[in-house]
């Protein structure tokens, strides 16, 4: 690892510790994110261009292949999040994210390369394996940053909220450029809106070379004296600081009680319930994942221009113009989630989001049954009522939860399974929802209705199942789920009864509640090891 030590002996990467260094790295997270969300936009304004669909012209006209070319990049995601899935623990995060930027960097090279003759077909199919590549490398990181803030953070909720926010904010940057793009030159109008996804990819990949490994990750392979220096630098304190030894000793704890060991994680562990409830936390993820999706915000994201000029009647032009104010009210609204995460909590975000996204999308499929041009205005104003109540709630808290309520030792495929569950239902709707459009009824209502029965669906989902972690550290949320397991009450109730714990008390309730260790001399030679390697401060590279 690329770190010094500063003359009072405190480890620092990029000559930073403590607040600046979990700075530097939301920077990355959030500018991976920022790289997402251009990347969910940018076909937006691009998909029903005339330069776009005269150069690839099976798009024109073909609800199915205009899916299929905006779907595939979902497809490579699903790719990516698998391969994190099987190789994540191995490789690490850091690895882990240097690799997805620079498959998303080939992928786009492999894009704007397409030569289009007019005719489609070779050209085509080279732009489409292009699209799936880049979301191979999305993928892989959208599975693996969150899981890297989160073990950086002591403020993860806003700090991975920040990220989720980004996605918004990518994404409004995509559409204004796609709309700026529309007066260039003919080639100019799709490349350079998919060029400047590198100019993000650069920024992540040049940040990464001297930022620090997961704490956690590097104790789970036994390499604690580097867990020790990253521990050291994010609290801006030497090596053999009793705080930073305390840290240690609890997160060695948690490896210990979670069977960790060796930092590799066997699939079957994630199907396995007691006291650490590892099948139960995995469902709660990747469940918040799907229903983001199921939701409808990527029928808004993707085809918002369509769903204008389709189910409204407007221009392209106006329609794209429409989709970049829409996106203004998305990243105003995404910003509030960083304020409103850990005061008002995860549970209420999430419940708040349902009830507002399920009433938006009724009034769109309402004020579409007439199929009058007044009425259809109305359908307007529950698109942009949607995108805001999505951006401050859904849009980040399903990045968020997984990442926090799965444990130690299933964090990192779990984190992936529930990425893998994204991506298979993002590519579920974005496939079908230029059919839905099509088939649904006068202008598409049907497609509304739709998502506002699987909205309805959602809140008892939340409000019966989803216990609340604000304010809580990843170990305590070990001790909510033993809590539950062992007195054979709600995981909600149990989050609810249990008081904020302090280092201490964690390991005190984990016993109490069976969520220990078998071997009480193993568990002190591990906080000897630890002991011993931060009493011994060690050279800078």
């Amino acid at each position: 690892m690329g770190h010094k030590d500063n003359a009072a002996g405190v480890p620092t990467f990029w000559g930073t510790s403590g607040s600046r260094l979990q700075k530097l790295i939301t920077a990355v997270a959030t500018t991976d994110f920022l790289l997402f969300g251009y990347d969910q936009g940018v076909m937006s304004g691009i998909i029903s261009a005339d330069a776009f669909t005269t150069d690839f012209p099976e798009v024109k006209d073909n609800s199915t292949y205009e899916g299929f070319v905006v779907s595939i990049y979902a497809v490579g995601c699903f790719l990516g999040a698998c391969f994190i899935l099987s190789f994540g623990d191995h490789l690490g995060r850091r690895k882990s994210i240097f690799l997805g930027a620079s498959i998303m960097i080939v992928g786009v090279i492999i894009q704007i390369a397409s030569v289009p003759d007019g005719s489609g077909g070779g050209s085509t199919a080279q732009f489409i394996i292009g699209r799936c590549i880049t979301g191979i490398g999305n993928g892989i990181n959208t599975s693996t940053v969150p899981t890297y803030q989160a073990d950086h953070s002591h403020n993860r909720g806003k700090l991975i909220c920040i990220e989720g926010g980004n996605v918004a904010i990518g994404t409004l940057i995509a559409y204004w450029i796609d709309y700026g793009c529309t007066y260039g030159p003919h080639a100019f109008v799709w490349r350079f809106p998919i060029a400047f996804q590198c100019v993000f990819a650069m920024v992540v990949i040049i940040l990464m070379t001297k930022l620090p490994e997961s704490p956690r990750w590097l104790l789970s392979k036994d390499r604690n004296e580097e867990a020790t220096t990253v521990l050291a630098a994010l609290n801006s304190e030497r090596r053999d600081d009793p705080a930073v030894q305390t840290q240690v000793a609890v997160i060695v704890d948690a490896i210990r009680a979670s069977g960790h060991e060796g930092g590799v994680t066997n699939m079957s562990d994630l199907f396995t319930n007691g006291p650490s409830q590892h099948f139960r936390r995995l469902l709660l993820g990747a469940s918040s994942q799907m229903m983001q999706q199921l939701s409808g915000c990527n029928a808004v994201i993707y085809y918002f221009p369509i769903l204008f000029q389709t189910s409204i009647g407007t221009s392209h032009n106006l329609a794209l113009l429409l989709g970049g104010i829409n996106m203004v009210i998305y990243s105003i609204f995404a910003t509030t989630s960083w304020f409103a995460v850990e005061r008002v909590g995860r549970r209420k975000l999430y419940l708040i989001g349902t009830v507002g996204q399920c009433l938006s999308m009724v009034l769109v499929f309402g004020a579409l049954i007439p199929g009058t041009e007044e009425a259809a205005k109305g359908a307007a104003v529950g698109l942009f009522t949607y995108i805001a109540f999505f951006g401050a709630t859904w849009l980040p808290l399903p990045w968020l939860y997984p990442a926090e309520i799965n444990p130690l030792k299933t964090r990192a495929k779990a984190n992936a399974t529930s990425t893998v569950s994204n991506w298979l239902w993002n590519f579920f709707i974005v496939m079908i929802t230029p059919v839905l459009l099509s088939g649904t009824g006068n202008s598409g209502w049907g497609t509304y209705l739709f998502f506002a029965i699987l909205n309805a669906m959602f809140f008892p989902i939340i409000y019966f199942f989803y216990p609340e972690t604000a304010g809580r550290t990843l170990e305590e949320i070990d001790v909510i789920f033993a809590k539950g397991y062992a007195e054979k009450i709600s995981y909600v109730k149990a989050a609810q009864e249990l008081p904020r714990l302090t280092e201490t008390e964690v390991q005190e309730k984990a016993r109490q509640y069976g969520f220990s260790f078998s071997d009480e001399e193993a568990t002190v030679s591990m906080h000897e090891k630890a002991e011993g390697v931060l009493s011994t401060p060690t050279n800078s590279d």
